[in-house]
């Protein structure tokens, strides 16, 4: 009897695919894009409006990824260094439209709602979305950060280049301020009071469908 030895695939990290990217092999650049289109899909579903399309964005990201090659030094996960380039291409994307106020400050309620608004579906996942929209960015990047991309208190840190302290006063204050702007958009106090008390359950029904939007970027 002839046994024949199982294969065994070898799948790539993230970072074998990076340094293999940045030597020239265009293929692993193609692999990592893809394992990480969905990442970048839900982080601008909700920051996306009619007139900064989602798809836009997240080619601008994967495009300044491209030309900054050799900038990722393996030091945090590739996921939080793509997620800080995602940041500051909004960010740069809302400077160029020459707001008047600060970014720090300025609210992408006046945008008008998010693609993903309308296909929330539920009242409180649709309320969810707007009273994030309405929070100062800063605040609205940080509690997406943890709610959408689950990711930790020290990851947010890293992906925004802040120290951890800094990011769970963000957290902190962002559930306050988001509580209130939920309060102030609902139209009654039990719809308000059931999003803002089941948010963590809110938060993943809005992720679960952020995924599947997101899988289709």
């Amino acid at each position: 009897m002839v046994r024949r030895s199982a294969t065994v695939v070898t799948v790539p990290d993230d970072g074998e695919l990076y340094g293999a990217w940045t030597a020239g092999d265009r293929r692993a650049g193609a692999e990592l894009i893809d394992r990480h289109l969905s990442t970048l899909g839900r982080f601008f579903a909700n920051k996306a409006s009619a007139s900064i399309e989602l798809e836009d964005l997240v080619a601008m990201t994967f495009e300044r990824c491209a030309r900054s090659l050799g900038g990722y030094r393996g030091e945090r996960p590739f996921r939080s260094y793509l997620l800080g380039i995602a940041i500051n291409v909004f960010r740069d994307e809302l400077r160029r439209r020459r707001l008047a106020q600060p970014l720090d400050s300025y609210t992408l309620a006046a945008l008008g709602p998010s693609p993903s608004h309308a296909l929330a579906g539920r009242e409180e996942r649709r309320l969810l979305l707007a009273g994030l929209r309405a929070l100062p960015l800063p605040y609205q990047v940080v509690l997406e950060l943890g709610l959408f991309e689950e990711l930790s208190q020290r990851e947010i840190a890293e992906v925004l280049g802040i120290p951890p302290g800094t990011a769970a006063s963000r957290l902190r204050r962002g559930r306050e301020l988001l509580a209130a702007a939920i309060a102030e958009l609902a139209p009654s106090v039990a719809l308000s009071n059931a999003t803002v008390n089941g948010l963590e359950a809110w938060a993943a029904t809005v992720r679960a469908q952020l995924v599947r939007e997101s899988s289709a970027v």
